[in-house]
């Protein structure tokens, strides 16, 4: 069989033989997309694979970046990607992507295989601000990437400061406390596939899924004490 290209999609083989050659064990499952079962999935893999699905100015985010840096083993079943505020970026309808518009700075995110991604602090932040449950599986992730990333509670304190009325300020602050006061006392994280860089971020969403929503989180936009 010649070699492959790291990752294939049905506009490199028919839907059929993709499927065929992952049965055969020559490909394996990467997300929506293949890749053959001797090529690395990295992180700059994961990312061109989101970037194959979805081209254009996004960037991705929360779990979706979560997956990309290794901090969680599968990808979500609905991807997490967004935009800056202004960006124009073209609105997608799909069930598998959720795009929001977002204030966002360039120190906020990085390049990787040609997808901005949200830093790991950033993606911290983002997720403890807005996963709708808060379980064992969320504090693993947030534990895993602050590991990998260097990415401390002083940065995170930092990260939440940045904006001022931000929502969710302070639910953020807990869960991530909660989550790091896990880590010290010995609790497992899962198993991290790749390193990552550490660097500053928090984001205040204003659309999901083009529907734009308001906060009502008056006692998050306290300042914490």
């Amino acid at each position: 069989m010649p070699r492959l290209s790291p990752i294939l999609t049905t506009r490199d083989l028919p839907l059929a033989e993709l499927c065929a050659a992952r049965l055969d064990g020559e490909l394996a499952q990467l997300d929506a997309l293949w890749s053959p079962v001797d090529e690395p999935q990295t992180a700059a893999a994961r990312a061109s694979a989101v970037s194959l699905q979805w081209p254009g100015r996004l960037i991705a985010e929360r779990h979706t970046a979560a997956w990309i840096w290794g901090a969680q083993a599968l990808p979500p079943a609905t991807h997490e990607l967004c935009s800056s505020l202004g960006a124009r970026a073209r609105p997608l309808q799909h069930w598998r992507v959720a795009v929001r518009e977002v204030a966002i700075d360039a120190d906020e995110y990085t390049w990787v295989a040609g997808l901005r991604v949200t830093t790991p602090l950033r993606t911290v932040v983002d997720i403890a601000r807005s996963a709708t449950r808060f379980d064992a599986d969320e504090r693993a992730v947030i534990r895993s990437l602050m590991a990998q990333g260097g990415v401390s509670l002083d940065d995170c304190r930092l990260a939440l400061d940045r904006r001022r009325n931000l929502p969710g300020k302070r639910r953020a602050w807990s869960r991530i406390s909660d989550a790091e006061s896990g880590a010290l006392a010995g609790v497992d994280a899962i198993h991290v596939v790749d390193g990552v860089d550490a660097s500053h971020g928090v984001e205040h969403p204003v659309e999901v899924g083009g529907v734009t929503h308001l906060e009502d989180e008056a006692a998050d936009r306290e300042a914490l004490p």
